[in-house]
C-alpha cells in the first residue's frame, strides 16, 4: 500500500475504533469496548505506518534531487 493508503486506511480505522470503544462503554459491554481500543490501535499503527513511508520516500527523493544536481 502507499503511504497515502496507510494513513486513511488507519485513520478509518481509529474512527471506526474509537466508536466502538464508546458504543461499548455506555452499552457495559467490555468485549465491545476492548475490540474498539484494539482497533484504534491498529488504526494509529498503521496510519504512523504511513506517515514513515511518506518520510522515507521524502529522503529518497531529496538525496535523488541531489545526486542530479551533480
Amino acid at each position: 500500500m502507499s503511504s497515502f493508503t496507510d494513513k486513511v486506511s488507519g485513520t478509518v480505522k481509529q474512527v471506526v475504533g474509537s466508536i466502538k470503544e464508546e458504543a461499548g462503554k455506555l452499552t457495559d459491554n467490555e468485549k465491545l469496548q476492548a475490540e474498539g481500543a484494539a482497533q484504534n490501535l491498529e488504526g494509529k499503527a498503521e496510519k504512523t505506518k504511513g506517515d514513515v513511508k511518506g518520510a522515507v520516500n521524502n529522503g529518497i527523493d531529496s538525496v535523488k534531487d541531489g545526486l542530479n544536481k551533480l
